[in-house]
């Protein structure tokens, strides 16, 4: 179970100045079972939320609470160190969040799933984003999270690897708890149960993520109108 209380997120630029409230207030309940699809236009704060959530950025004001295991947001790939290879990042990771015994057993997962041929023994500056985010997803998939965070990680590579990668999050389905981020609506209503809108900073929870979906489409449908007035 995942608790956001009243957040409040924002950034401030190089002249220390603060910007309009990316989160304002946020706040529900997450609980164990239900998968989350996270719906926004571009710059709604989606890929913020999920990192607070995931412990990668801290609120302004509010807390998160977790209960249990919360992974990495896999698409975001921030946290590899360049001049390190693939496989020394994976396995550092393993020994940080795994046990000693099973890191070869990581190692051997990341390498299989990643899909990234000898590149897996080349330093990470010299991968394309691409690449990058095939190695967090499958980095992420070698250890087990009571809830796993996704932001686009469906969209990345070709349609094979799309679909392995569906094929992933619906395997775990059922044993583990999704927050998802994506423009795939398919993915969406597919691997979510309930759906949070976020708008204007301020985020509208729904038990049923095709509500969701709809409150965002109306939302969209009645900017253009007004705009076009």
């Amino acid at each position: 179970m995942i608790e956001v209380r009243n957040v409040y997120k924002r950034y401030h630029t190089r002249n220390h100045q603060a910007s309009d409230w990316v989160l304002r207030g946020v706040d529900f309940v997450l609980p164990k079972g239900v998968s989350l699809g996270v719906i926004g236009g571009n710059g709604a704060g989606k890929s913020t939320l999920l990192r607070l959530i995931g412990g990668m950025d801290h609120p302004d004001r509010g807390e998160v609470v977790r209960h249990g295991r919360v992974s990495w947001p896999i698409g975001l790939t921030g946290g590899f160190q360049g001049s390190m290879t693939g496989r020394q990042n994976v396995k550092f990771v393993a020994r940080i969040h795994g046990n000693n015994l099973r890191i070869q057993e990581v190692i051997d997962f990341v390498q299989d799933f990643a899909e990234i041929g000898k590149a897996f023994d080349e330093p990470i500056k010299t991968y394309s984003s691409g690449m990058r985010s095939r190695l967090a997803f499958g980095l992420s998939l070698a250890f087990d999270f009571d809830l796993y965070l996704s932001d686009e990680a469906t969209a990345t590579g070709d349609a094979s690897f799309k679909a392995k990668a569906k094929q992933a999050f619906n395997e775990r389905v059922g044993k583990a708890d999704l927050v998802m981020v994506s423009h795939s609506e398919g993915i969406l209503r597919d691997l979510c149960q309930a759906g949070l809108w976020l708008h204007q900073g301020e985020a509208v929870w729904f038990d049923d993520v095709a509500d969701a979906l709809a409150a965002y489409h109306d939302s969209v449908k009645h900017a253009k109108r007004r705009k076009a007035a």
